[in-house]
């Protein structure tokens, strides 16, 4: 017996359909935007159903969205976002790049001064570590006063 799904012609006798991610399959990344929802939202002290009513769906919705078994179209993140106070960004994990790209951006901040870049040059020399430390402080102490 043949049968025609989508392009593939595949018998049921030979093998099984291919299996695909469809459009509604629900991802790790739906359950993570899921968790961060439920903790701005609690942070806040709103209900379900307080949350729901801000953003025009039920509360059984808002606890599909938050358990990550609904997907969440970009429409009503944005809702959300902004019941919640957060920017939409705010819901997604870090991407490692943009941390690799922050600490690059904080180094470039270092060697754009002559001062800065000495100190990272003396400070590479220092080998104890309770010296380095000690300096560290002193730094941090001197840029809140500043």
């Amino acid at each position: 017996m043949y049968a025609r799904m989508g392009c593939a012609i595949f018998s049921f006798m030979d093998r099984t359909p291919p299996s695909r991610k469809t459009a509604r399959a629900v991802e790790p990344l739906d359950v993570e935007v899921g968790a961060r929802i439920a903790a701005r939202r609690t942070a806040l002290g709103l209900s379900q159903t307080v949350l729901g009513e801000l953003v025009g769906v039920s509360c059984q919705q808002v606890q599909k969205y938050e358990g990550g078994q609904n997907r969440i179209s970009a429409a009503r993140l944005h809702h959300l976002a902004l019941a919640l106070g957060l920017p939409v960004e705010a819901f997604f994990p870090e991407r490692p790049e943009d941390a690799q790209n922050a600490e690059l951006s904080l180094i470039r901040l270092i060697a754009e001064t002559p001062e800065g870049r000495a100190m990272a040059s003396g400070f590479s020399r220092i080998e104890d570590q309770a010296v380095r430390r000690a300096l560290t402080r002193l730094v941090e102490v001197l840029a809140r006063a500043a």
